[in-house]
């Protein structure tokens, strides 16, 4: 009996996943192609100089207990005197969630407690306000809710939504909260509300300090693990790991066309970007977390012209980090791991402060290590920016939000390009069923991932539906709604 040969495309999470589970429970091989010269996809970590970026910050959280082992498999748990995390690279530090958004130049908790400070710095006008619209919005709710901006409303009134949702939204996509599906929300935001913030505040005070966080909502997490050299060195040593039982990766090497024959053949065409040389693969199976988009244009001819019309409208939205090195006697020393910038005069999005998610992912301790995030389309005027531009802006708008005095203090800056980062819920969205009930019949074909699949799934969602595509492949279980199910409803089924 020979052996099988699944292709992955993409060394993401999903796709790491996917070919560690191959290898875990069945006789496959699995073959990964990635299109870039990186492991980790969107959750790599970018080496500057001994500095690290973590592309849009990823904390280490699931409420699966499948995810949260496979993590501790790979980098045990930090154990106080036990391990030295000076000397220990293979560990997961615990770290103290601390996010706070940055309004008309006032720090909020975020998410929004119903503390004193936080009505005092509202206002007394501003609190009423934001008071009656909620209570208007839970006895007159938006009906039927279909936009992003119904979702933000029905749960927080219009007050609220308007004051600290609009604003930042609409920064991060670019188009009106409006125009955005109410799905963006049930994933992103799912079950917080204005009820749920102040249940969680009277379980703080009850509640142990624990990792133990599954009946909390995961934007109101306290605690959460995170890789001593950030998330891409968790991935480097999943790769590690595949490669060494067998599975192959190969980098640089982009999937350009797709087809299967009368035996369920694959034959897939890869460019090796270094040579321009296109060289065709067959499998068994093929695993994909390359963008939806991407991969209907790859399978050419075998596409009916109503999925290629639905897959040429979805829209992306693309994401560039600034890194700034700034000596900590020149700059406002913060405690937080992220910062939303709420603020209509600055472009920046969020500020990380990488130093917060782990000491060693900054070279000198005397220095912060920021990373100023801005959202953008992949081409337009702001991306096409040259590198000294966008350090300068980066400088000039640290000043411009009191976090530096001059922007004289910035010692080293450099600059991360992330196309295709979030999948939008706009432009074809509406219609991607077209295009799930076409892949869905190809028995063969699996969608994984965020990209993979065009949903806003965070990272262990993304390693979910790999583990569910590689079980149900090896099963013969044709019906593939195991894999949507993950991170379709406002909380996700807890596994075991």
């Amino acid at each position: 009996m020979s052996v099988k040969t699944a292709i992955i495309i993409g060394a993401g999470p999903a796709g790491l996943t996917a070919a560690d589970e191959l290898l875990t429970k069945t006789d496959a091989k699995p073959l990964i192609f990635e299109m870039t010269n990186d492991i980790g996809g969107i959750s790599k970590t970018v080496n500057y100089k001994g500095n690290r970026i973590d592309i849009g910050g990823h904390r280490f959280f699931s409420k699966s207990d499948k995810v949260t082992r496979k993590w501790l498999e790979v980098l045990p748990l930090e154990q106080g005197p036990d391990i030295d995390a000076a000397q220990a690279d293979n560990i997961m530090l615990v770290r103290n969630r601390l996010s706070r958004i940055l309004f008309k130049r006032r720090f909020f908790d975020y998410p929004l407690t119903l503390s004193a400070e936080t009505l005092r710095k509202l206002g007394v006008l501003r609190t009423i306000k934001i008071g009656l619209s909620y209570i208007k919005a839970q006895i007159a709710p938006v009906c039927p809710e279909v936009t992003l901006e119904d979702f933000f409303i029905n749960r927080f009134g219009r007050e609220l939504y308007a004051t600290f949702f609009r604003d930042y939204t609409e920064k991060v996509w670019g188009v009106a909260c409006s125009d955005i599906s109410k799905e963006w929300g049930a994933q992103r935001v799912k079950g917080l509300s204005v009820a749920k913030v102040i249940l969680n505040a009277i379980n703080r005070i009850v509640r142990k300090d624990s990792m133990e966080q599954k009946n909390v909502e995961t934007s109101l997490i306290e605690q959460f693990f995170y890789p001593k050299y950030g998330p891409g060195y968790y991935w480097e040593q999943v790769a590690e790991s595949i490669t060494e039982r067998g599975g192959v990766i190969m980098l640089e090497h982009q999937v350009t066309g797709l087809s299967l024959d009368k035996d369920n053949v694959w034959t897939v065409e890869v460019l090796e970007k270094a040579t321009g040389k296109i060289s065709s693969f067959q499998a068994d199976a093929v695993f994909s977390s390359m963008p939806v988009r991407d991969l209907i244009k790859a399978m050419a001819e075998m596409a009916p012209p109503m999925v290629h019309e639905v897959a040429d409208k979805l829209v992306y939205r693309d994401f560039l980090t600034v890194g700034v090195l700034v000596p900590i006697n020149k700059c406002v020393n913060l405690p937080d791991n992220w910062i939303y910038i709420q603020e209509n005069d600055v472009k920046v999005g969020r500020i990380q402060i990488f130093n917060n998610w782990s000491p060693y992912m900054v070279s000198n301790p005397e220095h912060l290590w920021l990373g100023l995030e801005y959202f953008c389309n992949e081409g337009d005027a702001f991306w096409e920016r040259s590198d000294d531009q966008l350090a300068q802006l980066a400088a000039d708008e640290l000043v411009k939000i009191g976090f530096i005095v001059s922007s004289d203090a910035v010692d080293d800056s450099t600059v991360v390009r992330m196309s295709k980062a979030y999948p939008a819920y706009f432009g074809g969205y509406e219609n991607f069923s077209v295009i799930r009930d076409f892949t869905d019949k190809i028995n063969s074909l699996y969608l994984i991932g965020r990209n993979g699949m065009h949903r806003y799934n965070n990272m262990d969602h993304s390693m979910l539906t790999a583990a569910a595509a590689v079980e149900i492949w090896a099963a013969g279980v044709p019906n593939k709604d195991v894999i949507w199910s993950v991170n379709s409803e406002e909380t996700y089924h807890e596994e075991k």
